[in-house]
């Protein structure tokens, strides 16, 4: 679509055609017939010879064209532009932190895939949270693992498609084998210092107890929610396990109570997905977009038109001059022939 920036210029149009009811015509003082005896012959007739005066006349199709000329001038200055398809942007309205246990427990195969397979507990894992990333549209995404300590996998970002990518690329014990719990808060308070958004969301997946953390999950719980940061914790262990294998559901359930999040166990796959529904629920918000429609300056057309047809114009007219006058010279040699 083309549209013009000052479109209110185009008013200019009527300007030539108003100039010319209003002003005069042009007159050029032109002597209309020389004769020696031109005074003498005014003194015997007693008049007052005044000044003559010629004006000049342009064709029709002259003036057509000066006209089509002045119009292309100001479609110009209107400035045309092209108007091109919308591009819209999502704006991120929340932040949202992974925290994914990649301790030795998480290899334990106790869960299913989607195919029915028993697979390991961090595979059926990273099956459920690939979809739930899927749905992630306007959430600026953050992972964190842990082991022995935690790491920033991927800072926050609106690719979601690196996201899934480099979760998929994450192993049992690539971290560890111990659960440092605690300190995966921590860093992930750490994180969101940078952030702008007012929701905040971290979901802690674990499978264990806290086991090698410097700062304690309780702890690191109650500084998060100073900060405005809600927890959802999802435990996929055996609370029933003894040693380092335990799942400590006191523990988990006091992170997520004090940070006014929810705490849910999965014993499978299914149960699993069901939960991240779940939480996918509890977390709608209004997708905030920008759109905008890029625009393609145009003027150098009308321009370039103007400036063509307003050369060859001229250069035809000095054409046509010339072959009027090499006629009437031409003539003119056969009349004295």
């Amino acid at each position: 679509m083309i549209t013009f920036l000052h479109p209110w210029l185009f008013a200019l149009v009527l300007l030539p055609l108003l100039l010319r009811v209003v002003l005069p015509a042009h007159r050029e003082a032109k002597q209309a017939v020389r004769v020696p005896w031109f005074q003498r012959m005014v003194e015997m007739i007693g008049a007052t010879p005044s000044d003559g005066a010629v004006i000049a006349e342009t064709r029709f199709s002259q003036r057509v064209f000066h006209y089509f000329l002045w119009i292309l001038l100001v479609a110009a200055l209107a400035r045309p532009q092209l108007v091109e398809p919308a591009i819209s942007r999502i704006t991120p309205t929340r932040d949202l932190l992974l925290l994914v246990d990649l301790s030795g427990s998480m290899e334990a195969e106790d869960f299913t895939n989607t195919e029915g397979k028993k697979v390991d507990r961090l595979t059926a894992v990273k099956e459920v949270l690939d979809d739930f990333l899927t749905r992630r549209e306007g959430d600026r995404v953050g992972l964190i693992v842990f082991g022995n300590a935690a790491f920033v996998q991927v800072p926050f970002t609106q690719d979601l498609k690196v996201c899934r990518q480099l979760l998929d690329e994450t192993a049992v014990r690539m971290a560890g084998p111990r659960t440092a719990f605690g300190d995966a808060i921590g860093l992930g308070i750490t994180l969101f210092e940078r952030s702008e958004n007012e929701d905040k969301l971290m979901i802690a997946l674990t499978d264990g107890n806290d086991t090698g953390s410097q700062i304690p999950p309780a702890e690191a719980a109650s500084i998060a929610n100073d900060k405005g940061i809600v927890i959802h914790v999802v435990g996929v262990g055996d609370p029933e396990s003894a040693g380092e294998e335990k799942l400590d559901e006191e523990a988990l359930k006091a992170v997520s109570e004090n940070t006014n999040g929810q705490y849910f166990h999965a014993s499978d796959r299914k149960e699993l997905d069901t939960i991240y529904q779940e939480i996918d629920k509890m977390g709608t918000r209004d997708v905030e977009s920008e759109s905008y429609r890029p625009r393609r300056d145009l003027f150098h057309w009308p321009l370039a038109a103007f400036l063509l047809l307003s050369v060859g114009g001229q250069c035809l007219s000095l054409l046509v001059d010339h072959l009027k006058r090499r006629d009437a010279s031409s003539t003119e040699e056969v009349s004295h022939g």
